[in-house]
């Protein structure tokens, strides 16, 4: 199984899971916004030029994500280690 990139912001609750290679720069070319009325979040996917998933940022992350990931995450907030 391929590492994945997470990074968390407890501040803002907010978490990013990175789908592409960490060694290279890829920049989201377009946003698509998912606010399910049941799930009390939101969830934005981001996709390039060529439309791959390239990322997916999680709003209310603590509430969505399992704890051992968001432990585990790159810390962008105070609370980095």
């Amino acid at each position: 199984m391929a590492d994945v990139r997470v990074t968390y912001d407890e501040t803002a609750n907010a978490a990013y899971v990175y789908l592409t290679d960490p060694q290279v720069r890829t920049k989201s070319s377009h946003m698509y916004p998912c606010d399910p009325v049941g799930v009390d979040g939101m969830i934005n996917l981001d996709f390039d030029e060529q439309g791959r998933l390239i990322g997916i940022e999680v709003l209310a992350a603590s509430s969505k994500l399992p704890e051992y990931l968001l432990e585990s995450s790159e810390r962008l907030d105070a609370g980095e280690a």
